[in-house]
C-alpha cells in the first residue's frame, strides 16, 4: 500500500481548506503503486465515502484497459476518491469528475480543456489536440453479490462503491526521456500551455467542484450534469472512429445517455449506443 508522507505543508493546507467538505479526509503520500488500488482496499475495509488519496508518484499507475499511467515523479496530480453513490446515478460519477476537473483546470490554470469520451481531458497544443488528463472510475461488486451466487444487479437505492481516479499533467519537464518522452508525443501538461500552477491549488479546486457536481447528481439526477458535460465536450458533433476490439464503428458522435454512454450516428445511417470503447477524433476528411 502507500508509504511516506510528502514534504512541506501542501497536505495540511489542503486539509484546512476542505475541512468542512465531503472530502475532508485527505491522505497525501510520496509514492504508492496505484491510488485507485489503495482506495479500493480502503473501501473493502469499510472506509466511508469521501476518503481521498493523493500521491506524488505511482509505480503501477494505470488507465483504461490496464494501460500504464506514465509520469515523472512530482510532475502530475494523482488523486483517487472513494464514493458510495446510489446505484441509480453511479453511471454519472465519471461524468461529474470530468466536468469538475475541466472546471478546476480552467479556474486555476486558465486552460480550457475539452472532455473526450469516455474519460479524458484534451487541450489544443499548436494545431494538435493532446491529452491533458485521464480519469479511471472503478466500481466494486454491490452488497449481496457472492462468488457462488454470481452478480446481483443492485436496486436503484443501493449504495455501490465507486473509486474515481484522476491523473493531470501539471508540471512536466521539457526534456523528457524514455517512456515519458513517448507519452509526450500525444500528451501535454499545464505548464506547456501556460504559467506553472500549484498542485495543491488544483486539487482543492477539483475536489470543491467535484463535491458540488456529485451532490447535485445524487440529489437531482443527471440532467444538469449532462448539460454541463455536453457544453464542454470535445467529442459530440465530431466524426469519430471507435475501437471495440473486434471491430470499429465510424460515424458522428451525437449525444450521451443518462449513464454516460455515447450515441453515434453511424456511416450506415443507424444509431448505436456505445458503452465502452476507445475513441479517435477524426478530421473532416476521415483521418485521425
Amino acid at each position: 500500500m502507500f508509504t511516506g508522507m510528502p514534504e512541506g505543508g501542501a497536505s495540511e493546507r489542503v486539509r484546512a481548506v476542505l475541512a468542512a467538505t465531503r472530502f475532508a479526509d485527505i491522505r497525501w503520500v510520496s509514492t504508492t503503486g496505484s491510488t485507485n488500488a489503495d482506495v479500493l482496499a480502503l473501501a473493502r475495509d469499510g472506509a466511508p465515502e469521501g476518503v481521498v488519496v493523493v500521491a506524488d508518484h505511482q509505480s503501477a499507475g494505470r488507465g483504461r484497459r490496464d494501460r500504464r499511467w506514465v509520469a515523472p515523479p512530482g510532475a502530475s496530480l494523482l488523486v483517487s476518491v472513494l464514493l458510495r453513490p446510489p446505484s441509480r446515478v453511479a453511471g454519472g460519477v465519471t461524468l461529474a469528475a470530468g466536468v469538475a476537473l475541466a472546471e478546476a483546470v480552467e479556474q486555476v490554470a486558465g486552460v480550457q480543456a475539452g472532455l473526450k469520451w469516455p474519460n479524458d481531458l484534451v487541450a489544443s497544443s499548436g494545431d494538435q489536440e493532446r491529452k491533458l488528463a485521464g480519469i479511471l472510475a472503478e466500481a466494486d461488486w454491490p452488497t449481496g453479490t457472492t462468488m457462488s451466487g454470481g452478480y446481483r444487479p443492485p436496486a436503484p437505492g443501493d449504495r455501490v462503491v465507486v473509486v474515481v481516479g484522476a491523473g493531470i499533467n501539471v508540471t512536466w519537464p521539457h526534456d523528457l526521456s524514455g517512456e515519458a518522452a513517448e507519452v509526450a508525443e500525444v500528451a501535454t501538461a499545464l505548464n506547456w500551455l501556460g504559467p506553472e500552477v500549484d498542485r495543491a491549488d488544483l486539487l482543492v479546486a477539483f475536489l470543491q467542484a467535484f463535491a458540488t457536481r456529485y451532490a447535485t447528481l445524487v440529489a437531482d439526477g443527471p440532467a444538469t450534469l449532462l448539460d454541463a458535460w455536453r457544453a464542454r465536450s470535445a467529442t459530440l458533433g465530431r466524426r469519430v472512429r471507435i475501437d471495440l476490439g473486434r471491430d470499429d464503428v465510424e460515424g458522428t458522435a451525437v449525444d450521451i445517455t443518462d449513464d454516460g454512454h455515447l450515441v453515434v450516428q453511424t456511416l450506415e445511417g443507424d444509431r448505436r449506443t456505445i458503452t465502452v470503447g476507445d475513441v479517435v477524433h477524426l478530421r473532416p476528411g476521415g483521418d485521425a
